[in-house]
C-alpha cells in the first residue's frame, strides 16, 4: 500500500510540473533551469547575493564587450542566471579565448556595486558547454 501512495505521489509531481511548465512563458521557464543549473553545480543565484560578499555564480553570458576605461582596456561580460544580472569585468584584457555571447560560465569572486551595477572584478573562472548554461 505504501507502494501505491509512493507511485500517486510522484505521479502529482509530475502533472504539477507537467501544468506549470505549459503555462509558463518561455523566458519562466528559461529562467527557472537556469537557477537550478546554479544550484546543481553549487553557485549562489545572483538574487541571494550582497555586494561584499565573495560569491560563486553559474549562467551563459548574455553579451561580451570591449571598454576601454582611461586607456586601460577592460572586457566586459554580463552574466545572467535567471534570477538577475552581474557585469563581469577582466581589467587590462582585450579579450580572452571563449568568452563569448552565449557560453556558459561559472566565476568566484567579490561582488561590488557601480553606479547602481553590480560588478565582480577579474574573478576566477572556468569555461562550460553553452548547452550546459542556457
Amino acid at each position: 500500500m505504501a507502494n501505491a501512495v509512493g507511485v500517486a505521489g510522484e505521479h502529482d509531481g509530475f502533472m504539477r510540473r507537467a501544468v506549470h511548465r505549459l503555462s509558463s512563458s518561455d523566458a519562466q521557464i528559461e529562467a527557472e533551469d537556469l537557477q537550478q543549473i546554479s544550484r546543481d553545480v553549487g553557485a549562489t543565484t545572483i538574487c541571494d547575493c550582497h555586494c561584499g560578499e565573495v560569491v560563486t555564480l553559474c549562467g551563459p553570458l548574455r553579451s561580451v564587450t570591449l571598454r576601454p576605461a582611461t586607456g586601460l582596456p577592460a572586457l566586459e561580460a554580463e552574466l545572467y542566471d535567471g534570477s538577475g544580472r552581474v557585469t563581469i569585468v577582466w581589467l587590462g584584457r582585450r579579450r580572452i579565448a571563449g568568452v563569448e555571447p552565449g557560453r556558459g560560465i561559472v566565476v568566484t569572486g567579490r561582488l561590488s556595486e557601480v553606479d547602481g551595477r553590480t560588478i565582480m572584478f577579474n574573478p576566477q573562472y572556468s569555461l562550460k558547454p553553452a548547452a550546459v548554461a542556457s
